[in-house]
């Protein structure tokens, strides 16, 4: 029995991981409608999925992860509008622009990434089974979901019927048996992308798509199902009508849904001014340092995105880097075995222990990231204390690459151009000129961390790649 325990958002409550069938995940994850480069907030969903997936990996389990692209609705038909494009070439355009951007952020394209466009008959096949099924019905070419036919709907959500009645509104040209019914089929308005259905020309609602995806991919119950906080309802709570209704089986056993991004403390929107798109950030900041960022909070909190927040981010991603190129230096110069080698395995094998402890608990990057500030300490302690077991090294090496992996990030050394060790050689001399020897070694230290030897001669300074 797994030792996980998430937050199930149906339950409220954190529950054990345990998946329909023994060592196997299959994941949903609602992907973006591509009609525009993503936000940072869908940065975030990515990010803390991607990582989630890659724990429930290195934790032994065969997950398969399924996440979608919306490529024709309102706003996708209003954006090709705009461009004066016709809706796949906006879609494509956007498609292959969300792949470059989380392929930047660290994020593994997911087993199978599900267009509406290509599954149009599954839909289709879908809403004619709830309609036969007295859970839709059509008019003049639109076709609804009998919401309180459902006796379950609200679980979600946690909201009651008439909770949801009170705000129920039946919008203009709309003509729904009932404010809280929701479109499965939209009729084509003139001009309009459509596809012959036996209710008309037309195309799906939104909500339909993920449910007749996630069926046709995964099967009728999933393990996990997975997104944003703020499609919790009406995306989701409407995704369990539908599926459970067509199959009368539970749609997902675990519901996960990640918190809100602020920026610099205010709600993200167009409106204020401070909407941030991954492709613009991502050209002035270094993608795993976003990356980096977005796990320093718990996925459930919500997390405040500002400069100053990602400056601290930055800092901390580069105290473990520094950490493990060091060790990697040292590497030139160790030896085979030392008589305290077993003491610090032991301490090396506490924290893979602690990773596993956090990380455990509802996924808890933060803390996880903690713990790997507590092993380059150790690190840092190690070769501090002059000790150079090659054993002993290679395994506080293996246990930084091996846990960063899990939360993305890689750990690649950048060759220094030239011109930048000559800038760095000169900032290391006016420290010492300046009697500031602390920043002096410092700026030594990171150099030898990239493979810069400094030889200092009464000619001055050289050095030499090592």
């Amino acid at each position: 029995m797994s030792s996980i325990r998430l937050y199930n958002t149906l339950t409220r409550k954190k529950e054990p991981f345990e998946p329909l069938e023994p060592n196997k995940v299959k994941m949903y994850v609602c992907g973006p409608t591509v009609y525009n480069y993503i936000h940072i907030g869908n940065a975030r969903a990515a990010i803390v999925f991607d990582t989630i997936r890659r724990y429930l990996e290195f934790r032994g389990y065969e997950v398969k992860y399924v996440s979608n692209f919306t490529d024709v609705d309102d706003k996708l038909i209003k954006a090709a509008r705009e461009l004066g494009e016709d809706v796949p070439t906006v879609a494509e355009r956007f498609i292959q622009a969300y792949f470059e951007d989380i392929t930047a952020l660290g994020c593994k394209k997911a087993d199978v990434h599900p267009r509406v466009t290509e599954n149009m008959d599954t839909i289709i096949e879908f809403i004619q089974a709830l309609v036969e099924k007295g859970y839709a019905y059509e008019v003049d070419g639109d076709v609804y979901y009998r919401t309180r036919k459902f006796a379950e709907y609200g679980k979600l959500s946690h909201q009651s019927i008439d909770e949801l009645k009170a705000g129920a509104r039946i919008e203009i040209g709309e003509k729904k048996e009932d404010p809280l019914d929701f479109a499965l089929w939209k009729a084509a308005k003139e001009g309009e992308i459509c596809w012959d259905s036996p209710w008309g020309k037309g195309r799906p609602g939104w909500h339909i798509e993920c449910s007749a995806m996630a069926r046709k991919y995964l099967g009728d119950t999933i393990d996990i199902h997975a997104g944003g906080q703020d499609l919790t309802f009406p995306h989701h709570e409407n995704e369990i009508a539908q599926s459970e209704a067509l199959t009368g089986k539970p749609f997902a056993k675990y519901w996960l849904h990640n918190g809100y991004l602020n920026i610099n403390n205010e709600k993200m929107s167009k409106s204020l001014g401070n909407f941030v798109l991954v492709h613009d950030i991502i050209r002035q900041i270094d993608p795993q340092v976003l990356r980096f960022f977005m796990l320093s909070v718990h996925y459930r909190h919500p997390i405040n995105y500002s400069e100053e927040l990602l400056e601290n981010a930055k800092k901390g991603l580069e105290r473990l880097k520094t950490a493990y190129f060091n060790l990697k230096h040292r590497l030139q110069s160790s030896t085979n075995l030392t008589d305290d080698d077993e003491q610090w395995l032991a301490r090396i094998q506490e924290q893979h222990e602690a990773f596993i402890r956090e990380m455990d608990d509802d996924f808890n990057t933060a803390n996880g990231i903690a713990v790997l500030f507590e092993l380059a300490k150790q690190a840092n302690l190690y070769l501090h204390e002059k000790n150079t077991s090659e054993r002993v090294i290679h395994a506080f090496l293996r246990e930084l690459e091996q846990l960063l992996d899990v939360l993305g990030i890689t750990l690649q050394e950048e060759e220094l151009l030239d011109e930048e060790i000559e800038a760095l050689i000169q900032k290391r001399n006016e420290a010492r000129k300046n009697r500031n020897f602390a920043l002096a070694d410092q700026i030594r230290d990171e150099l030898r961390a990239k493979n810069i030897i400094l030889e200092d001669t009464p000619q001055g300074t050289r050095w030499k790649r090592g």
